[in-house]
């Protein structure tokens, strides 16, 4: 049997985890991509904290829940780059812009945003804003923040592990697919981190993410036979907009 000194989890693995996940300037290693999706949970955290901060800094000047919202969303568009609202918008018009696979993947690859991209990042930004003003007013700033985090990032891993790159190049490709192992084990620290902070609560919200991260890979698999990094970035946005919609019944 062949024998391998390459570690199933490593430290290290948070750092190449926020390397591929936001714009934090850190080390990574990037042979480690697909080997680092346990701790993208993690990385999700990294970038919910800043945000918190500046959520709550706002609150406690005096602003509003919805003002404080907006500036949660925009420091975390600015820490990742946009990059899971960029595959969101593409997702969008590729699976509803195109009749056959090719032509889909042409047009998700392509940098234009077309309609159905344009009122995907409206409709689904507007939500998760509605969710954070109702938690923020409510006086649920760091919890909802962090959670949703959590559990929007380890789908990703579990969507990459599950299902083929669709297309054969690009960054889904490049960065590799994780064995099922390291996609369960990111799901189980989501999990774990979603109970520590709000018990029966924090757990309530992964059902509702398992459905939507199992309602985005039947529609993957449908449209382009798989997965993209754009199909991942999708999976982000419409699992933390679950998340945050369902803490704020929970928790609001």
């Amino acid at each position: 049997m062949p024998h391998s000194d390459t570690p199933r989890f490593d430290p290290r693995d948070i750092f190449t985890a926020l390397g591929l996940l936001s714009r934090l300037p850190v080390p990574g290693d990037d042979a480690r991509g697909a080997a680092s999706a346990w701790a993208w949970p993690l990385a999700g955290l990294a970038v919910a904290l800043p945000a918190a901060l500046i959520a709550g800094t706002a609150l406690h000047l005096g602003l509003s829940g919805g003002a404080a919202a907006g500036l949660a969303l925009l420091a975390q568009c600015v820490l990742t780059g946009a990059l899971h609202e960029d595959g969101l918008a593409d997702s969008a018009d590729g699976f509803w812009g195109g009749w056959e696979k090719p032509r889909r993947l042409e047009i998700m690859k392509d940098s234009h945003i077309g309609t159905y991209g344009v009122l995907a990042l409206i409709l689904i930004t507007l939500l998760r804003w509605q969710a954070l003003a109702s938690l923020f007013s409510a006086g649920h700033v760091l919890v909802p923040l962090l959670i949703a985090a959590a559990l929007s990032r380890a789908p990703m891993a579990v969507v990459m592990a599950a299902l083929p790159n669709a297309r054969g190049t690009g960054l889904s490709q490049s960065v590799g697919q994780p064995p099922r192992q390291t996609a369960l084990a990111a799901c189980i620290l989501a999990l774990a981190i979603a109970v520590v902070l709000a018990g029966f609560g924090g757990a309530l919200a992964a059902l509702p993410v398992a459905l939507t991260t199992l309602a985005v890979m039947a529609i993957a698999r449908a449209k382009i036979g798989g997965q993209t990094g754009d199909v991942l970035g999708a999976t982000q946005q419409l699992t933390d907009c679950t998340a945050l919609l369902v803490l704020s019944v929970g928790l609001g």
